[in-house]
């Protein structure tokens, strides 16, 4: 892997894969030395990104990743991403966007992490409780502190991405300098928003998802529909009664013939093409084993003809997510009745 890009405006150079580990811990492979060789293996072949999050496996994750770079000694080779916000632990002020988790959560992150400094730190979702200049300002202190170097967001809708652009500059502080958001052949939504203004605001984007929670591996097919713990667990994502599901299932079919036609394996057509759009810095790949990152690792070699690339816009057209719910983030106005309601 030779070819680096620039994350957003920073100068800061990553590959075009960024290895996520949120299937390390007992979520997926729950034996370290596994999950260091898998790490060691990305970063062999050229990867120097790695993205995890503190509620994987509930820190979990975050210390198989830092045992490994701590037993490697690769550590300063590598962009260390994680994230923050979701609930850690029993009891009310363990999760959010407040200044009193965040000062919390950085360093129980460096702890588990062991080391002294995080690349990117992410808030994980938009906090609706928090006002975003309370996020911003913590997240300004820790860099100023040298605890984190940058601060990005994830799964944030386009309109907050605006507003938090607009409350850095009004404070004076720094700025989300990346957004991480659901992209893939089957959810292409962030197309219409998400992606332009990243782009205007000089913001690199790291997407999560790209083989759409497996849809896009080549195990769903109409003839072999696996069960799996996660359709047991996300039915709305999985169930193949609900229509948004059946639309899926009927493009993997023609994406898989279009794969086949171009010489690809369906992950290999499903990850190019998110490396593709001008607004993609890296894509996350999330493997649970040595064999699902050798699947994955060979789409940098990739580069899909203006020819695949309408045939795909035929099958699933640009900005369409075809199940609603796997935007990855629903705004509490929709989920919540009360909101929508005149008392």
């Amino acid at each position: 892997m030779t070819e680096y890009r620039l994350l957003g405006r920073t100068g800061l150079e990553v590959s075009p894969i960024c290895l996520g580990a949120m299937m390390f811990g007992w979520w997926g492979e729950n034996d370290p030395k596994e999950s260091a060789r898998i790490i060691g293996r990305a970063l062999d072949a050229g990867v120097n990104f790695v993205d995890t999050a503190d509620i994987y496996s509930q820190g979990q994750s975050e210390e198989h990743v830092g045992q490994a770079l701590a037993a490697s000694g690769r550590r300063d080779e590598v962009v260390l991403a994680t994230k923050f916000f979701g609930r850690m632990g029993e009891g009310p002020n363990r999760g959010g966007g407040s200044r009193r988790w965040i000062v919390r959560a950085v360093d129980d992150s460096l702890r588990r992490l062991r080391t002294d400094w995080i690349d990117l730190y992410q808030i994980h979702r938009p906090d609706p409780g928090t006002d975003l200049e309370e996020t911003l300002g913590a997240l300004t202190d820790l860099v100023r502190q040298g605890k984190i170097r940058y601060l990005g967001s994830s799964t944030f809708p386009a309109h907050r991405m605006v507003e938090a652009q607009w409350a850095a500059a009004r404070r004076g502080g720094e700025r989300f300098v990346c957004e991480q958001p659901p992209y893939s052949l089957l959810v292409r939504g962030i197309e219409a928003d998400v992606l332009p203004v990243a782009q205007q605001y000089g913001m690199g984007v790291i997407t999560w998802s790209p083989l759409a929670g497996g849809w896009l591996t080549g195990r769903y097919r109409r003839d072999a529909v696996p069960e799996s713990r996660r359709s047991a667990l996300l039915p709305e994502r999985y169930d193949l009664n609900l229509a948004g599901n059946q639309a899926k299932l009927d493009a993997v079919e023609r994406l898989a013939a279009l794969a086949e036609e171009a010489g690809l394996t369906l992950i290999e057509l499903a990850l190019a093409f998110t490396l593709r759009h001008p607004g993609v810095t890296s894509t996350i790949v999330g493997p649970r084993t040595m064999e699902h990152l050798e699947s994955q690792l060979t789409c940098v070699d990739v580069r899909l003809g203006d020819d695949v690339l309408d045939r795909i816009d035929e099958i699933v057209p640009p900005g369409t997510t075809l199940n609603p719910a796997d935007r990855g983030y629903q705004p509490p106005e929709l989920t919540t009745p009360a909101l929508r309601r005149r008392a």
